[in-house]
């Protein structure tokens, strides 16, 4: 059978091969116009080993789906195709060694691998300054790299369904994520960075290995749903003094901030401006102090839309600092903490 002959033409500039059981791609009967005419192909649903090096005569593709194929490798030819903008390959046998080396050239704004065999997220993917939507959910990945970072214009990340144990810190510097769904997991912690993700509306990490929140996460202000099920959230009010003892340059440090002693970049070395540049204000409302590496972490629970008690981690100054929040576990949702938060914020949280 000519394979050409049983795809549908859904439309203009549409190519619709799928479900037809092809182990291979035949187009020698094809127009060059139609070719070159051709702006979405459908190979979903077949039985293709390899991507046809082929493809790349469809010179003004922009729209490509070989989903639920057999597929273990992308072919170099896909690298031609400079005008493709959404890539979905769902369901093959891809992993980190599928892809050829340029393919972080090409102008992608959407790439799903979900569902392949990737055990860490490949360098290429990480080269793709236009891709708006990365999907490698249902993989094998151990780890984010922090490479992540660069891919500047990303508006949703999908990694649910991994082995995934730690979220890099790096992920905060993109601007314009919005959804970050790390469901189905191992992570046991979130990062505080994750509170300079301004466009950040959807949160996902239920079924994951979490006790405890950053307080930070208040900051979140555009944050509209926190999927938190599954996880081993505590149940209770808890307190951990964990607490080094300051050295001498802490104390020092701790006594200019808080007494707010002038200087200037004359009077000191650099390192020791660096250093007061990294002071951190003491969370309680009560306490004008400050600290730089010797803290007190400690955990509260903060009550959200009158319903649901989230634990976040938040550091005072020192283990006789008063908290902002009574120990009573059944006052402290009356905290300041929680009277600072408006009605619209965290509109979903999803415990159960």
């Amino acid at each position: 059978m000519e394979t050409h002959e049983g795809a549908a033409a859904v439309g203009d500039g549409v190519l619709d091969f799928s479900r037809l059981s092809l182990t291979t791609l035949s187009l020698d009967s094809m127009s060059d116009e139609r070719k070159r005419d051709t702006r979405q192909l459908y190979l979903n649903y077949n039985r293709l080993a390899s991507l046809p090096s082929l493809l790349s005569v469809f010179c003004n593709l922009e729209f490509l789906d070989i989903s639920n194929n057999g597929l273990s490798a992308i072919c170099e030819g896909i690298t031609r195709l400079t005008k493709l903008k959404t890539l979905l390959a769902k369901n093959n046998r891809l992993d980190e060694l599928s892809l050829p080396k340029e393919f972080g050239s090409l102008q992608l704004e959407v790439l799903n691998f979900s569902g392949n065999r990737f055990e860490e997220i490949p360098l290429q993917c990480t080269k793709l300054r236009r891709l708006q939507s990365l999907s490698l959910g249902g993989n094998r990945l151990k780890s984010i790299p922090a490479e992540i970072e660069d891919l500047t214009s990303l508006e949703l990340l999908y990694l649910g369904g991994n082995l995934i144990s730690a979220i890099p810190p790096e992920i905060a510097n993109l601007p314009y994520l919005s959804y970050l769904v790390l469901c189905d997991n191992r992570i046991q912690s979130v990062p505080p960075q994750l509170t300079r993700l301004h466009s950040l509306r959807s949160l996902s990490l239920h079924n994951n290995l979490l006790t405890y929140l950053p307080r930070e996460i208040l900051c979140l202000v555009h944050l509209q749903e926190l999927s938190l099920r599954g996880n081993p959230l505590v149940v209770r009010f808890v307190k951990e003094m964990t607490y080094d003892p300051p050295s001498l340059l802490e104390l020092a440090g701790r006594t200019v901030k808080s007494r707010n002693i002038p200087y200037y970049p004359c009077d000191l070395p650099s390192n020791l401006l660096r250093y007061l540049d990294l002071a951190s204000k003491c969370p309680n409302p009560k306490c004008a102090g400050v600290y730089f590496d010797s803290c007190v972490r400690q955990i509260k629970f903060v009550d959200f839309c009158g319903k649901y008690r989230l634990p976040l981690m938040h550091y005072l100054c020192s283990p006789e600092c008063t908290s902002p929040c009574s120990s009573n576990p059944q006052s402290d949702a009356e905290s300041e903490d929680e009277s600072s938060v408006p009605a619209d914020r965290l509109q979903r949280v999803l415990l159960g």
